[in-house]
């Protein structure tokens, strides 16, 4: 039965990659907000807007890269090595937070040159896992992928639950000094070397040829040539992606809604360990059921946990967990199962150029979505998720009317 055909080698072990690359991110990345309010405990009214910045020029500029890497990874056929390049990146990049004590302008700048790493690898990694996938298992090899992830970013936040409840404050309920952070910093790095190394164990595929193609095609750079579906189905992620804030924001509304650090972190634990546990089985379903269903229901639940995120107060904040838990359910309804969409909408001759274009069309957009963010905070913190929840119902609307699917 195709049901149970085997993952192709080069899925599994772009899955460790992105297993071990995740420990490392997410050992960190629970502590952003933390740590910036930390190094600014001065100025502690531009945390938000400073978060935004950072954030948004992080994601939005670096997501520049995905569609050209994208295009040329088609041109030049080649997925491995930007791969490796892309993740040896953002594992260096760690080293620059060592600098952040002299501000905070460190900080953007290692998340900048982390995310222009994933710019680089994203695209060529996913047509990789594509390439060596047949059709109707593409969900599967997608939320493996996801589910790797989650699960490398499950590990990676419980590390740091764990350091952090050792080091904590209990009168501010943060980290007692910087030497705390300074140790996860370091440690971060081990993981993300492991992870690049399962890459030179990748082998490259061939790209099927059109039957009778003379030469070969170009990729196909023009999304106004692309199919009316991929079309509307990027536009759908303009409006959800503008609402769609850094998961920083959510960190900092658990934490100003009473939640003690090492609180916030396990709730980020639990929606880690949630999305790692479904995407591979949401991922399998979407290739029987289809994948519009799916994202449909996924960015529903996304609408419903941004409005309760707006009106939970300091008296009902233990609602929290039952919402950073249907995080995690968005997550695996949909993540994997996004590009999964978009590979099996575009011209086989354009899948990276295709995926650089959604992770380019997301990416950018972060910044206006994470500047706006913070902007809304600033002046009431319940604003940026009633706006992301309104986003969202837009994006649902948009698939759910207007996109077809083709059949898997």
């Amino acid at each position: 039965m195709k049901a149970q055909q085997k993952l192709d080698k080069n899925v599994i072990l772009t899955g460790f990659t992105s297993f071990f690359t995740d420990v490392s991110s997410e050992m960190l990345y629970p502590l952003i907000h933390a740590f910036v309010s930390t190094i600014m405990a001065a100025q502690r009214t531009l945390v938000g807007p400073i978060l935004g910045i950072i954030e948004g020029i992080a994601e939005s500029t670096a997501s520049l890269l995905k569609v050209f890497v994208g295009y040329y990874s088609d041109r030049w056929e080649k997925r491995k090595t930007p791969a490796i390049a892309g993740y040896s990146l953002s594992a260096f990049s760690k080293l620059l937070l060592f600098a952040a004590s002299f501000g905070w302008i460190f900080v953007l700048i290692s998340r900048f040159l982390d995310r222009v790493g994933k710019g680089i690898r994203t695209a060529p990694r996913d047509a990789l896992i594509s390439e060596s996938t047949p059709p109707d298992m593409q969900g599967k090899a997608f939320g493996f992928q996801r589910a790797m992830d989650f699960a490398g970013a499950f590990v990676g936040a419980l590390i740091c639950f764990v350091i952090v409840n050792h080091y904590l404050d209990p009168s501010t309920g943060n980290l007692a000094n910087l030497t705390a952070f300074y140790f996860l910093f370091a440690l971060s790095i081990i993981p993300a070397l492991l992870g690049v190394g399962f890459l030179f164990f990748v082998t490259e595929k061939k790209v099927a040829r059109i039957k009778g193609a003379a030469v070969k095609l170009k990729p196909n750079i023009n999304i106004f040539k692309y199919d009316k579906n991929l079309k509307l189905f990027y536009i759908s992620q303009i409006f959800f992606t503008l609402g769609n804030s850094s998961n920083q924001f959510l960190l900092l509304r658990t934490m100003q809604l009473g939640h003690a650090l090492t609180t916030v972190i396990l709730m980020y634990v639990l929606f880690n360990l949630i999305t790692s546990t479904l995407s591979s089985s949401f991922g399998s379903l979407s290739d029987r059921i289809g994948r519009k269903k799916l994202l449909v229901v996924g960015y529903s639940i996304y609408a419903i946990i941004y409005l309760a995120f707006g009106f939970i107060s300091t008296e009902t904040n233990y609602l929290l967990w039952l919402f950073w838990p249907l995080y995690g359910l968005y997550y695996a309804l949909t993540e994997g199962i996004e590009k999964a969409f978009v590979s099996q909408l575009a011209p086989p001759d354009s899948k990276a150029t295709a995926l650089g274009i959604y992770h380019t069309v997301v990416g950018l957009l972060l910044l206006p979505a994470s500047i706006i963010a913070g902007a809304l905070f600033s002046k009431l913190p319940e604003l940026p998720f009633l706006f992301g929840s309104s986003m969202a119902l837009i994006a649902v609307c948009t698939i759910a009317i207007g996109v077809k699917e083709t059949a898997v």
